[in-house]
């Protein structure tokens, strides 16, 4: 498959997957996400042993392009189902791959975006990076992404965050879990690339039924989130406020909610 959205590349056995829409902050599109599903596949079936997830330019991610949630409010209730299945899919083939995987994040990661960053098994942020899930400020709800947060953080600092939709820095991504590690950005790289070749002196076999131990573990309960996360997305782009939300932002201007 020929990638117009994502750039591969690979180092011996560590691969880089870089976001590569710098012109739109690597706002995902349908196009990038089965772009992903596909590179993360073929990660998962190729000699690669060490993952890392990056994004061009400013920002790491800055969640769904919201030009195309304007084109899907035309959509019928059968596409916005496939909308949230395919994105259902692409954080299960991250979370699933069975080499470690790094999100170098620099800049937003926001909505989907922190949603890649955090399902990675390590997440390195610069002390300029930002992360939130500001889906409830466009009339959305951050329903796949939801599932993975109270893994990770837990219920009652995933209500704080998905239920303001607050932006937070580096540094309270750190202590909420979200973030293993704050490195200066002109050493990111660096210290991803020494934390890659610390993993591959690792046994990969190991590695790998390790990741498929922990996943296994929560494996009942992810799955039930999941269905019911696709039926709450599915529902919430049939919404007025969806609406509203969305062109509002597009427009520029506060949007005007329903009672």
């Amino acid at each position: 498959m020929d990638y117009t959205t994502i750039a591969v590349t690979s180092n011996g056995p560590v691969r880089t997957i870089l976001l590569n829409r710098p012109e739109r902050r690597n706002a995902m599109t349908p196009a990038m996400q089965k772009e992903l599903i596909d590179a993360f596949e073929h990660a998962a079936a190729s000699d690669c042993r060490v993952l890392i997830l990056a994004g061009a330019g400013p920002a790491f991610c800055a969640g769904l392009d919201l030009a195309s949630l304007d084109d899907a409010q035309n959509e019928t209730e059968l596409d916005h189902r496939a909308d949230a299945e395919r994105i259902a899919r692409l954080f299960l083939a991250l979370r699933e791959l069975p080499m470690p995987t790094i999100a170098a994040v620099h800049g937003p990661a926001i909505a989907g975006g922190c949603g890649l960053a955090m399902i990675c098994d390590f997440t390195l942020a610069t002390p300029g990076a930002k992360f939130g899930f500001t889906e409830v400020r466009i009339g959305f709800v951050p329903a796949l992404v939801s599932a993975f947060l109270s893994l990770q953080i837990g219920d009652k600092r995933s209500r704080d965050l998905l239920l303001t939709g607050r932006i937070i820095d580096a540094a309270e991504a750190h202590n909420l879990g979200l973030v293993n590690e704050i490195v200066p950005e002109p050493r990111l790289v660096s210290h991803v690339m020494a934390l890659a070749e610390a993993l591959l002196a690792n046994s990969p076999q190991s590695l790998a039924a390790t990741k498929e131990l922990m996943a296994a573990q929560h494996k009942p309960w992810l799955d039930a989130a999941i269905v019911a996360a696709i039926e709450s997305s599915t529902d919430a782009r049939s919404t007025s406020d969806f609406r509203e939300g969305v062109a509002a932002f597009l427009e520029k201007r506060k949007p005007a909610w329903s009672k």
